[in-house]
């Protein structure tokens, strides 16, 4: 039971803070920021936000710095729209899974690419 209520929290966090961030937040440094996965704990104490930017690594970190720095503001407003007995503390995570995978995409293309090369070569 307590395992299901983390998970309905951790949707409705997913949505809330995606919310804030795309309309209430108006920190400069905040680039195209995307949550891609809300993770909380069995207890509802805290919640781990992995998040990814469209950008280079400059856009990466000064939206992470950010983002730590509104978690204060985020929790606050979480706390005015959900009726929970406690917010989560929140903690900001990279997501580096897209960039993973766009780096393997890449080394696809670029095989392909060659093995093509060698055929036209013959």
């Amino acid at each position: 039971m307590e395992f299901q209520r983390s998970q309905r929290v951790a949707e409705v966090l997913h949505q809330e803070i995606s919310r804030l961030i795309q309309f209430e937040l108006k920190d400069p440094r905040l680039g195209f920021v995307t949550i891609t996965a809300v993770d909380v704990s069995r207890d509802v104490q805290h919640a781990k936000v992995h998040y990814t930017v469209i950008g280079d690594e400059a856009a990466q970190k000064d939206s992470g710095r950010a983002l730590q720095s509104a978690a204060g503001f985020i929790r606050r407003q979480l706390g005015r729209v959900l009726h929970l007995r406690t917010v989560p503390e929140i903690v900001f995570l990279y997501d580096k899974s897209i960039a993973y995978g766009n780096h393997i995409e890449s080394l696809i293309r670029d095989v392909n690419k060659d093995r093509d090369d060698a055929a036209e070569d013959k």
